[in-house]
Protein backbone atom coordinates (compact mmCIF):
# COMPACT_ATOMS: atom_id res chain seq x y z
CA UNK A 1 0.00 0.00 0.00
CA UNK A 2 2.93 2.26 -0.56
CA UNK A 3 3.35 4.74 2.50
CA UNK A 4 1.14 2.48 4.36
CA UNK A 5 3.04 -0.77 3.97
CA UNK A 6 2.85 -2.25 7.82
CA UNK A 7 5.90 -2.94 9.39
CA UNK A 8 6.38 -5.18 12.62
CA UNK A 9 7.76 -3.96 15.93
CA UNK A 10 6.91 -6.21 18.18
CA UNK A 11 7.00 -9.98 18.24
CA UNK A 12 3.69 -11.77 16.92
CA UNK A 13 1.37 -12.82 19.20
CA UNK A 14 -2.26 -14.26 18.94
CA UNK A 15 -4.91 -12.19 20.63
CA UNK A 16 -8.62 -12.18 20.84
CA UNK A 17 -9.12 -8.45 21.21
CA UNK A 18 -9.81 -6.14 18.16
CA UNK A 19 -7.15 -4.01 17.13
CA UNK A 20 -6.46 -0.44 17.24
CA UNK A 21 -4.72 2.07 15.67
CA UNK A 22 -2.61 5.23 17.78
CA UNK A 23 -2.01 8.38 15.63
CA UNK A 24 1.40 9.77 17.42
CA UNK A 25 4.47 8.04 18.85
CA UNK A 26 6.46 10.61 19.27
CA UNK A 27 6.34 11.52 22.58
CA UNK A 28 5.89 10.01 26.23
CA UNK A 29 2.45 10.34 25.92
CA UNK A 30 2.17 8.58 22.55
CA UNK A 31 4.31 5.71 23.69
CA UNK A 32 2.11 5.61 27.02
CA UNK A 33 -1.07 5.05 25.09
CA UNK A 34 0.89 2.19 22.93
CA UNK A 35 1.65 0.42 26.76
CA UNK A 36 -1.56 0.84 28.36
CA UNK A 37 -3.30 -1.00 25.76
CA UNK A 38 -0.61 -3.22 24.58
CA UNK A 39 -0.21 -4.78 27.90
CA UNK A 40 -3.76 -5.75 27.93
CA UNK A 41 -3.34 -7.76 24.30
CA UNK A 42 -4.66 -5.22 22.30
CA UNK A 43 -2.84 -5.33 19.47
CA UNK A 44 -2.03 -1.79 18.51
CA UNK A 45 -0.93 -0.39 15.04
CA UNK A 46 1.32 2.97 15.36
CA UNK A 47 1.29 6.00 12.93
CA UNK A 48 4.69 7.49 12.94
CA UNK A 49 5.88 10.68 11.29
CA UNK A 50 9.86 9.39 11.65
CA UNK A 51 11.00 5.91 11.76
CA UNK A 52 12.97 7.61 15.03
CA UNK A 53 9.67 7.75 16.99
CA UNK A 54 10.33 6.72 20.26
CA UNK A 55 7.17 4.37 20.39
CA UNK A 56 7.46 1.94 17.71
CA UNK A 57 10.39 0.68 19.83
CA UNK A 58 7.96 -0.66 22.15
CA UNK A 59 7.70 -4.19 22.58
CA UNK A 60 4.04 -2.95 23.00
CA UNK A 61 3.51 -2.04 19.27
CA UNK A 62 2.96 -4.46 17.41
CA UNK A 63 3.27 -3.43 13.76
CA UNK A 64 3.75 0.32 12.35
CA UNK A 65 3.60 2.87 9.05
CA UNK A 66 4.78 6.08 8.21
CA UNK A 67 2.30 8.72 8.03
CA UNK A 68 1.14 8.61 4.50
CA UNK A 69 0.91 12.81 2.75
CA UNK A 70 -2.46 14.31 2.75
CA UNK A 71 -5.71 14.47 4.66
CA UNK A 72 -6.67 11.07 6.74
CA UNK A 73 -9.78 10.79 4.90
CA UNK A 74 -7.56 9.88 1.41
CA UNK A 75 -5.79 6.82 3.67
CA UNK A 76 -7.59 6.45 6.65
CA UNK A 77 -10.40 3.50 5.49
CA UNK A 78 -7.74 1.76 3.46
CA UNK A 79 -5.11 1.45 6.82
CA UNK A 80 -8.68 0.47 8.76
CA UNK A 81 -9.32 -2.51 6.20
CA UNK A 82 -5.69 -3.40 6.09
CA UNK A 83 -5.46 -3.60 10.08
CA UNK A 84 -8.77 -4.33 10.97
CA UNK A 85 -8.93 -2.17 13.70
CA UNK A 86 -12.20 -1.00 15.86
CA UNK A 87 -10.46 1.91 17.00
CA UNK A 88 -8.51 4.91 16.97
CA UNK A 89 -6.42 7.24 19.10
CA UNK A 90 -4.82 10.36 18.44
CA UNK A 91 -2.52 11.78 20.57
CA UNK A 92 -1.88 15.24 19.06
CA UNK A 93 -4.41 18.69 18.35
CA UNK A 94 -3.77 18.91 15.04
CA UNK A 95 -4.56 15.01 14.58
CA UNK A 96 -7.31 15.59 16.72
CA UNK A 97 -9.09 18.25 14.86
CA UNK A 98 -8.74 17.09 11.21
CA UNK A 99 -10.15 13.11 12.96
CA UNK A 100 -13.18 15.03 15.00
CA UNK A 101 -14.64 15.96 10.93
CA UNK A 102 -14.90 12.46 10.03
CA UNK A 103 -17.81 10.46 11.06
CA UNK A 104 -17.58 8.51 14.32
CA UNK A 105 -17.61 5.23 13.07
CA UNK A 106 -16.19 4.13 9.78
CA UNK A 107 -17.29 0.35 8.77
CA UNK A 108 -16.70 -1.11 12.82
CA UNK A 109 -14.17 0.94 13.69
CA UNK A 110 -14.68 3.83 16.51
CA UNK A 111 -12.83 7.20 15.83
CA UNK A 112 -12.39 7.93 19.95
CA UNK A 113 -12.10 11.70 19.48
CA UNK A 114 -14.64 14.55 20.16
CA UNK A 115 -16.78 15.98 18.00
CA UNK A 116 -15.58 18.93 15.62
CA UNK A 117 -17.85 21.55 17.95
CA UNK A 118 -17.53 20.37 21.36
CA UNK A 119 -13.11 20.14 20.50
CA UNK A 120 -13.41 23.72 19.46
CA UNK A 121 -15.06 24.74 22.34
CA UNK A 122 -12.09 23.63 24.63
CA UNK A 123 -9.56 24.59 22.28
CA UNK A 124 -11.03 28.15 22.76
CA UNK A 125 -9.41 28.94 25.67
CA UNK A 126 -12.16 32.10 25.96
CA UNK A 127 -14.43 29.93 25.23
CA UNK A 128 -14.04 27.55 27.77
CA UNK A 129 -13.40 30.32 30.63
CA UNK A 130 -17.06 31.75 30.13
CA UNK A 131 -18.91 28.24 29.93
CA UNK A 132 -16.77 28.00 33.37
CA UNK A 133 -17.93 31.53 34.83
CA UNK A 134 -20.77 30.95 34.10
CA UNK A 135 -21.05 27.65 36.32
CA UNK A 136 -19.14 29.54 38.97
CA UNK A 137 -15.84 28.32 38.73
CA UNK A 138 -13.32 30.62 39.36
CA UNK A 139 -11.57 32.38 35.79
CA UNK A 140 -8.36 34.63 35.86
CA UNK A 141 -9.56 38.24 34.98
CA UNK A 142 -8.74 38.09 30.93
CA UNK A 143 -8.42 40.60 28.12
CA UNK A 144 -8.60 39.59 24.54
CA UNK A 145 -6.76 42.57 22.56
CA UNK A 146 -8.27 43.50 18.77
CA UNK A 147 -7.63 45.95 16.17
CA UNK A 148 -8.28 48.98 16.62
CA UNK A 149 -8.38 48.93 20.68
CA UNK A 150 -5.83 51.88 22.53
CA UNK A 151 -3.56 49.32 24.08
CA UNK A 152 -1.29 51.50 25.53
CA UNK A 153 -4.10 52.60 27.47
CA UNK A 154 -5.52 49.41 28.41
CA UNK A 155 -2.34 48.37 29.30
CA UNK A 156 -2.19 51.56 31.84
CA UNK A 157 -5.05 50.60 33.55
CA UNK A 158 -4.24 46.98 34.17
CA UNK A 159 -2.28 45.05 37.60
CA UNK A 160 0.88 43.18 37.28
CA UNK A 161 2.67 40.94 36.27
CA UNK A 162 0.34 39.48 33.27
CA UNK A 163 0.57 36.29 31.86
CA UNK A 164 0.08 36.08 27.44
CA UNK A 165 -0.76 32.88 25.91
CA UNK A 166 -3.23 32.44 22.58
CA UNK A 167 -6.41 31.38 22.99
CA UNK A 168 -6.48 28.78 19.57
CA UNK A 169 -3.52 27.93 19.52
CA UNK A 170 -3.62 25.80 16.18
CA UNK A 171 -5.12 28.76 14.24
CA UNK A 172 -2.48 31.24 15.56
CA UNK A 173 0.49 29.01 14.68
CA UNK A 174 0.02 29.29 11.22
CA UNK A 175 -0.03 32.81 10.82
CA UNK A 176 3.00 33.10 12.99
CA UNK A 177 4.75 30.77 10.87
CA UNK A 178 3.92 33.25 8.00
CA UNK A 179 5.07 36.25 9.87
CA UNK A 180 8.31 34.37 10.81
CA UNK A 181 7.21 34.80 14.45
CA UNK A 182 8.25 32.54 17.33
CA UNK A 183 5.62 30.24 18.99
CA UNK A 184 5.45 30.61 22.65
CA UNK A 185 3.16 28.92 24.48
CA UNK A 186 2.72 31.61 27.61
CA UNK A 187 4.71 34.85 28.24
CA UNK A 188 5.46 36.94 31.40
CA UNK A 189 4.78 40.81 31.79
CA UNK A 190 5.80 42.60 34.45
CA UNK A 191 4.96 46.65 33.73
CA UNK A 192 2.94 48.63 30.90
CA UNK A 193 5.39 49.00 28.38
CA UNK A 194 6.47 45.54 28.19
CA UNK A 195 3.16 44.70 27.32
CA UNK A 196 2.85 47.52 24.71
CA UNK A 197 5.87 46.02 23.27
CA UNK A 198 4.62 42.44 23.05
CA UNK A 199 1.39 43.30 21.62
CA UNK A 200 3.51 45.25 18.78
CA UNK A 201 5.25 42.35 18.17
CA UNK A 202 2.29 40.26 16.73
CA UNK A 203 0.96 44.09 14.90
CA UNK A 204 1.35 42.64 11.49
CA UNK A 205 -0.35 39.69 11.69
CA UNK A 206 -3.33 41.15 13.20
CA UNK A 207 -3.95 38.38 15.94
CA UNK A 208 -2.78 39.00 20.08
CA UNK A 209 -2.50 36.44 22.36
CA UNK A 210 -4.68 36.59 25.68
CA UNK A 211 -3.85 39.12 28.85
CA UNK A 212 -4.46 37.35 32.08
CA UNK A 213 -4.04 37.77 35.61
CA UNK A 214 -1.44 36.15 36.93
CA UNK A 215 -2.55 33.48 39.63
CA UNK A 216 0.05 32.16 41.77
CA UNK A 217 -0.36 28.52 43.04
CA UNK A 218 0.66 25.29 42.09
CA UNK A 219 -0.97 23.21 39.25
CA UNK A 220 -3.66 20.69 39.92
CA UNK A 221 -5.11 18.43 37.36
CA UNK A 222 -8.13 16.56 37.42
CA UNK A 223 -8.62 13.89 34.91
CA UNK A 224 -11.91 12.25 34.17
CA UNK A 225 -13.34 10.37 31.04
CA UNK A 226 -16.70 11.16 30.45
CA UNK A 227 -19.43 8.94 28.80
CA UNK A 228 -23.06 10.55 28.28
CA UNK A 229 -22.68 13.27 30.95
CA UNK A 230 -21.07 11.73 33.92
CA UNK A 231 -17.78 10.68 35.00
CA UNK A 232 -16.94 7.07 34.71
CA UNK A 233 -12.98 7.06 35.95
CA UNK A 234 -11.70 10.23 37.46
CA UNK A 235 -7.45 10.93 38.75
CA UNK A 236 -5.78 13.99 39.59
CA UNK A 237 -2.19 14.72 40.68
CA UNK A 238 -0.31 18.21 41.80
CA UNK A 239 2.57 19.48 39.63
CA UNK A 240 5.62 20.04 41.68
CA UNK A 241 8.05 20.46 38.58
CA UNK A 242 8.02 22.08 35.24
CA UNK A 243 9.70 22.76 31.99
CA UNK A 244 10.54 25.83 31.73
CA UNK A 245 10.51 26.43 35.12
CA UNK A 246 7.95 28.81 35.12
CA UNK A 247 5.20 26.97 33.32
CA UNK A 248 5.28 24.40 30.92
CA UNK A 249 5.62 20.71 30.58
CA UNK A 250 5.03 18.50 33.83
CA UNK A 251 8.18 17.20 34.63
CA UNK A 252 7.30 15.72 37.97
CA UNK A 253 4.07 15.05 39.77
CA UNK A 254 2.39 13.44 42.05
CA UNK A 255 -0.80 11.57 42.88
CA UNK A 256 -3.24 13.37 44.73
CA UNK A 257 -5.55 11.36 46.93
CA UNK A 258 -9.05 11.58 44.95
CA UNK A 259 -10.58 11.86 48.42
CA UNK A 260 -8.79 15.65 48.50
CA UNK A 261 -10.11 18.57 46.62
CA UNK A 262 -13.78 16.60 45.99
CA UNK A 263 -16.32 19.93 45.94
CA UNK A 264 -13.31 20.77 42.52
CA UNK A 265 -13.45 17.75 41.00
CA UNK A 266 -17.73 18.06 41.40
CA UNK A 267 -17.29 21.71 39.51
CA UNK A 268 -14.52 19.67 37.03
CA UNK A 269 -17.37 17.20 36.23
CA UNK A 270 -19.87 20.00 35.80
CA UNK A 271 -17.77 22.15 33.56
CA UNK A 272 -17.24 18.92 31.28
CA UNK A 273 -20.87 18.17 31.60
CA UNK A 274 -21.99 21.62 30.30
CA UNK A 275 -19.28 21.43 27.89
CA UNK A 276 -20.73 18.52 26.14
CA UNK A 277 -17.34 16.43 26.34
CA UNK A 278 -17.04 13.20 25.56
CA UNK A 279 -13.83 11.08 26.58
CA UNK A 280 -11.13 11.75 28.39
CA UNK A 281 -9.98 15.51 29.48
CA UNK A 282 -7.94 17.41 32.08
CA UNK A 283 -9.63 20.40 33.79
CA UNK A 284 -6.35 22.07 34.69
CA UNK A 285 -6.15 24.42 37.79
CA UNK A 286 -3.40 27.21 39.69
CA UNK A 287 -4.54 25.77 43.48
CA UNK A 288 -3.42 28.39 46.24
CA UNK A 289 -3.04 26.36 49.11
CA UNK A 290 -3.15 30.13 51.42
CA UNK A 291 -6.51 31.31 50.21
CA UNK A 292 -8.18 27.87 48.97
CA UNK A 293 -8.87 29.27 45.75
CA UNK A 294 -8.91 27.19 42.55
CA UNK A 295 -8.05 29.31 39.39
CA UNK A 296 -9.01 27.67 36.15
CA UNK A 297 -6.74 27.58 33.46
CA UNK A 298 -7.99 25.55 31.16
CA UNK A 299 -9.62 21.91 29.83
CA UNK A 300 -7.36 19.58 27.61
CA UNK A 301 -9.00 17.74 25.91
CA UNK A 302 -6.27 15.34 24.26
CA UNK A 303 -4.13 12.94 26.45
CA UNK A 304 -2.28 14.98 28.63
CA UNK A 305 1.68 15.07 29.03
CA UNK A 306 1.47 13.67 32.60
CA UNK A 307 -0.23 10.72 31.32
CA UNK A 308 2.54 8.44 32.52
CA UNK A 309 2.18 9.03 35.70
CA UNK A 310 -1.91 8.26 35.47
CA UNK A 311 -0.72 4.81 33.85
CA UNK A 312 1.60 3.77 36.91
CA UNK A 313 -1.15 4.58 39.03
CA UNK A 314 -3.75 2.61 36.90
CA UNK A 315 -5.70 5.14 36.04
CA UNK A 316 -6.16 4.07 32.34
CA UNK A 317 -7.82 6.36 30.36
CA UNK A 318 -7.02 4.96 26.80
CA UNK A 319 -8.23 1.50 27.76
CA UNK A 320 -11.13 3.10 29.56
CA UNK A 321 -12.20 4.76 26.17
CA UNK A 322 -11.47 1.45 24.40
CA UNK A 323 -13.08 -0.93 26.47
CA UNK A 324 -16.42 0.97 26.60
CA UNK A 325 -16.54 1.77 22.64
CA UNK A 326 -15.52 -1.84 21.57
CA UNK A 327 -15.60 -4.15 24.19
CA UNK A 328 -19.30 -2.53 25.34
CA UNK A 329 -18.01 -2.80 29.13
CA UNK A 330 -19.75 -0.53 31.52
CA UNK A 331 -18.76 -1.79 34.86
CA UNK A 332 -16.55 0.59 37.11
CA UNK A 333 -12.93 0.32 36.51
CA UNK A 334 -10.49 -0.22 39.58
CA UNK A 335 -10.07 2.47 41.59
CA UNK A 336 -6.50 4.26 40.90
CA UNK A 337 -3.39 3.95 43.47
CA UNK A 338 -2.43 7.62 45.22
CA UNK A 339 1.08 7.24 46.08
CA UNK A 340 2.90 7.72 42.46
CA UNK A 341 5.13 10.39 41.26
CA UNK A 342 6.16 10.41 38.00
CA UNK A 343 9.75 11.67 36.24
CA UNK A 344 10.69 13.02 32.99
CA UNK A 345 13.53 12.85 33.30
CA UNK A 346 15.25 14.62 30.12
CA UNK A 347 13.42 17.86 30.89
CA UNK A 348 13.54 17.40 34.41
CA UNK A 349 17.36 17.93 34.10
CA UNK A 350 16.95 20.74 32.33
CA UNK A 351 15.01 22.50 34.56
CA UNK A 352 17.83 21.71 37.30
CA UNK A 353 20.57 23.19 35.00
CA UNK A 354 18.62 26.19 34.25
CA UNK A 355 18.01 26.79 38.00
CA UNK A 356 21.89 26.24 39.10
CA UNK A 357 23.30 27.76 36.33
CA UNK A 358 20.86 30.14 34.40
CA UNK A 359 18.37 31.28 37.17
CA UNK A 360 18.53 34.64 35.42
CA UNK A 361 16.04 33.40 32.51
CA UNK A 362 13.44 32.23 34.35
CA UNK A 363 10.66 34.56 33.74
CA UNK A 364 8.36 33.86 36.33
CA UNK A 365 8.56 36.45 39.12
CA UNK A 366 7.28 34.64 42.18
CA UNK A 367 9.59 31.50 41.51
CA UNK A 368 11.36 30.24 44.80
CA UNK A 369 14.39 29.21 43.70
CA UNK A 370 16.18 26.56 46.10
CA UNK A 371 19.28 25.42 44.65
CA UNK A 372 20.28 22.88 47.02
CA UNK A 373 17.12 21.29 47.92
CA UNK A 374 16.25 21.54 43.79
CA UNK A 375 19.55 19.53 43.55
CA UNK A 376 18.78 16.94 46.72
CA UNK A 377 15.82 16.01 45.44
CA UNK A 378 16.75 15.09 41.92
CA UNK A 379 19.29 13.14 43.49
CA UNK A 380 17.35 11.36 46.29
CA UNK A 381 14.57 11.00 43.24
CA UNK A 382 16.20 7.94 42.08
CA UNK A 383 16.04 6.03 44.98
CA UNK A 384 12.33 6.88 46.08
CA UNK A 385 10.51 3.81 45.80
CA UNK A 386 7.39 5.18 44.77
CA UNK A 387 9.21 7.26 41.47
CA UNK A 388 8.26 6.20 38.16
CA UNK A 389 9.07 7.45 35.09
CA UNK A 390 7.81 9.31 31.94
CA UNK A 391 9.78 7.00 29.49
CA UNK A 392 11.62 4.12 31.20
CA UNK A 393 10.48 0.85 32.13
CA UNK A 394 11.97 -2.19 33.50
CA UNK A 395 9.59 -4.69 31.20
CA UNK A 396 9.73 -1.82 28.02
CA UNK A 397 13.05 -0.64 28.22
CA UNK A 398 13.87 -0.39 24.26
CA UNK A 399 12.03 3.26 24.08
CA UNK A 400 14.23 4.76 26.27
CA UNK A 401 17.60 3.02 25.16
CA UNK A 402 16.28 4.90 21.93
CA UNK A 403 15.78 8.38 23.50
CA UNK A 404 18.67 8.41 25.03
CA UNK A 405 20.68 7.05 21.93
CA UNK A 406 18.83 10.31 20.18
CA UNK A 407 20.18 12.87 22.33
CA UNK A 408 23.67 11.60 21.90
CA UNK A 409 23.08 12.12 18.25
CA UNK A 410 21.94 15.18 18.33
CA UNK A 411 24.41 16.59 21.01
CA UNK A 412 27.40 15.55 18.72
CA UNK A 413 25.85 17.15 15.90
CA UNK A 414 25.45 20.06 17.33
CA UNK A 415 29.78 19.97 18.88
CA UNK A 416 30.77 19.38 15.28
CA UNK A 417 29.18 22.76 13.92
Amino acid sequence: MGDLALRASADPCVSDLPGVIILGLENAIGLTVVRELGERGVPVHGIARSPSAIAIASRHCRTWSIRPSGPAAGWLPGLIAETGARAILAIGETDLIELSALPPIIGECHLLVPRAETLAKVIDKLSTLEVAAGLGLSVPQTWQPRAGEDFAARAASLRYPLVAKWANPPRVMPLLEQGELEWLKTEYVHGPEELVALLARYAPIGHWPLIQQYCRGVGLGQMLYMDNGVATLRFQHRRLHEWPPEGGVSTLCRAEPLGDHQAQMALSEDLLRALGWQGQAMVEYRHDRESGEYWLMEVNGRFWGSLPLAWHCGAHFAWEAYRRAVLDQKDAPPSPRQDICARYIVPETKRLLRILFAPQRIADPFFRRRPFPDLLGFVGGFLNPRARYYVFSWSDPRPFLRDMMQIVRKAARRGRR
